[in-house]
């Protein structure tokens, strides 16, 4: 794997490359000293992965991560020294295309957590086509659609953002129950929900073990595990598919959704890397669910989206800040 780090500290570059060392296979191609010069090293050779600082002279890692993804897109992994300092500065990188984060390691601190991390993206970008067999081997039928109301979403890179941007523009009296699937680590998931709440005037917080989606409440997947609805209306938490590369797994819930909700459920799926979340969307419209993909303009990473599009998953192409509007005038009919 091909890795570009992007730090003005010499003591944090050389924390990243011993810990680099320890795995065979992974190359640091080139050291980016502030945001511009990654910009402008990432045109020149685009890496697999580049691990982003937050806190540089200039342009900050939440910029610096903007404009690699507008212009020469790779994965990009937030390295920072502290992330629970820098929270909300990590869900705008995310919001900008980051897939995840994690502190630097310093030199006497074990380097697990970053190549663990690093790990799980390398997955990430060799599942080109999705690892769905154990997906697929738990489909089953489900209820016809009638009753209550869901909004299940999924997102993952850039997905932050785009939830921010879809919430922010639903009534405080919204009729339906909204369930998120994002690709975030557990320990950012209590905090993602609070900064989600300051953009919107619906309650947003963690799903909890055993609770029922309510109207005009949303729900966060809160684990590394998978969240699903285990029964009509309880939610709850799976391991299982144990090797599926995205945890928690969109595919995971919306085939739930599709198995287990007594109602009508709309799907909507958002930016992201990799395949999640397509097949599940599919099976939401051939049981007669309505469904929704981020267009490829306003999408930060154009992975999950354009795979449900392939698949013909989504009964419509939408641009993000169409989304929340046409979700009011669903339910208003």
């Amino acid at each position: 794997m091909k890795i570009g780090i992007v730090n003005d500290m010499p003591m944090a570059v050389e924390a990243l490359r011993r810990a680099l060392t320890q795995k065979p296979g992974y190359q640091v191609v080139w050291v980016a000293r502030n945001g511009a010069e990654a910009v402008e090293q990432c045109a020149k050779a685009t890496p697999d992965l580049v691990l982003m600082d937050l806190i540089m002279p200039g342009m900050d890692g939440v910029e610096t991560t903007r404009r690699i993804m507008a212009q020469t897109p790779c994965a990009i992994l937030i390295v920072t020294v502290s992330v629970g300092a820098n929270a909300s500065r990590v869900f705008e990188a995310m919001g900008q295309g980051a897939l995840d984060a994690v502190d630097t390691p310093a030199w006497s601190e074990s380097t697990s957590p970053l190549l663990a991390k690093i790990e799980t993206v390398q997955r990430l970008i060799r599942d080109k086509n999705g690892n769905h067999a154990a997906i697929e081997h738990a489909r089953r039928r489900g209820l016809a659609p009638y009753g209550e109301n869901l909004v299940a979403m999924g997102a993952s890179a850039g997905g932050p953002a785009a939830l921010s941007a879809v919430l922010r523009g639903l009534p405080r009296d919204f009729p339906a129950a909204i369930v998120i699937i994002q690709h975030v680590d557990a320990q950012f998931a209590a905090g993602m929900a609070e900064w989600l709440a300051l953009s919107c005037m619906l309650p947003v917080r963690v799903a909890r073990e055993g609770e029922a989606p309510a109207a005009g409440v949303v729900l966060l997947a809160a684990t590394n595990d998978h969240l699903t609805l285990k029964a009509p209306g309880h939610l709850g938490y799976t391991a299982k598919p144990v090797d599926y590369p995205y945890r928690p797994s969109v595919d995971v819930f919306f085939q739930s959704a599709c198995r287990f909700w007594p109602g009508t459920v709309v799907g909507v799926l958002l930016t992201g890397m990799g395949r999640d979340g397509a097949l599940g969307l599919k099976a939401l419209r051939n049981k007669g669910h309505y469904t929704m993909a981020q267009d490829q303009a306003s999408s930060a990473v154009y992975g999950m989206p354009k795979a449900a599009a392939r698949l013909d998953a989504a009964v419509d192409i939408v641009a993000l800040e169409q989304i929340a509007p046409k979700l009011v005038n669903l339910f208003a009919r």
